[in-house]
């Protein structure tokens, strides 16, 4: 663009050439001139208005407190719903802890009324000194990492729980297998497994049970459940009967008057199969109990449960070689 100037006095003319520089300078300087006009008024517009406290204004400025705290509070409850969904995750992980801590005690023989609680009264002590290092409040972001931490490690010992109790449960099961159960009750062996004196010859021989002296009509159990193989009279041993449990483990019951059980059936530890009796090779009542594995007789109190303080079986700390 070309501006010629005409000047009155010499009648001379001046050309001058506006390119596009021109233009960018001057709009930019317009710019400047229009962002500082703004500045300065709305500068000294909110100074009049905090001045003189107009109502309009306030309100403008309250809508925009509230809309800006009505946001906020949306924030936080959405951060406290997503937690309050991990706090319900967590609790129904703690129940199935507290269910599993209910069988795991039961399969260790405790009654869970038997576990300590812990309350604010039971929990462990703890403190020490105010530190020197600067403290801090938690944040959203850090409480929302540890409740994750927590939700990890619960899930961590509801898994390790589980298998703890899948393995005390099949040991459990394992155990009602075994012959530790008294086959009398409040029995006490008067004749030991092992090398004796025949009470019928008189020389030395060896016993492959124990014997227990007890009235006749005893009821005679089962010291672990199992299949009965033998219910019959023996020879030697009398009325008899002789129980599977498995693995070549089996147990006799000697002597007795009369038998509960018949050949082929499942006992249960504890189920009554006999009666105490004096029948076969006994000079009196009591019950002959030999324990045998793949056919060779084992010492039985090795196996039996008892209280190694007083005269009943297992009394002798030898007996348990």
């Amino acid at each position: 663009m070309n501006i010629i100037l005409v000047s009155g006095a010499n009648a001379r003319a001046r050309t001058i050439t506006v390119d596009w520089r021109h233009w960018v300078v001057g709009g930019l300087t317009l710019l400047t001139l229009f962002i500082t006009f703004t500045l300065i008024f709305n500068f000294f517009t909110l100074r009049w208005a905090a001045a003189v406290q107009h109502p309009w204004l306030q309100a403008i400025v309250l809508a925009d407190q509230r809309e800006e705290a009505r946001r906020a509070q949306e924030r936080v409850q959405g951060h406290l719903n997503a937690m309050a969904v991990r706090l319900g995750e967590l609790q129904a992980q703690v129940l199935r802890l507290e269910g599993l801590g209910e069988r795991l005690a039961k399969s260790a023989g405790l009654k869970p009324q038997e576990l300590p609680s812990l309350t604010p009264e039971t929990a462990p002590g703890r403190g020490g000194p105010i530190s020197s290092l600067p403290q801090k409040a938690l944040s959203e972001d850090e409480f929302a990492d540890l409740l994750k931490s927590l939700s990890r490690d619960v899930e961590l010992r509801a898994d390790q729980y589980g298998v703890l109790d899948a393995l005390l449960t099949q040991d459990s099961a394992n155990r009602k297998f075994l012959p530790t159960a008294m086959p009398v009750t409040n029995g006490w062996y008067s004749s030991n497994f092992g090398y004796r004196i025949d009470p019928f010859t008189g020389l030395q021989t060896f016993h492959e049970g124990v014997d227990f002296p007890a009235e006749v009509g005893t009821p005679v159990v089962a010291t672990a459940s199992g299949k009965v193989i033998f219910a019959d009279t023996h020879p030697e041993y009398g009325k008899m009967v002789e129980i599977d449990h498995g693995n070549g483990l089996t147990t006799r019951y000697a002597h007795a008057s009369k038998l509960l059980v018949k050949e082929g059936d499942l006992v249960v530890r504890g189920q009554a199969i006999a009666l105490v009796g004096t029948t076969g090779r006994s000079t009196g009542p009591h019950l002959h109990y030999e324990v045998r594995l793949n056919g060779a007789a084992q010492n039985p109190v090795r196996f039996l449960n008892v209280n190694v303080a007083d005269g009943s079986l297992g009394a002798r700390k030898r007996d348990l070689r």
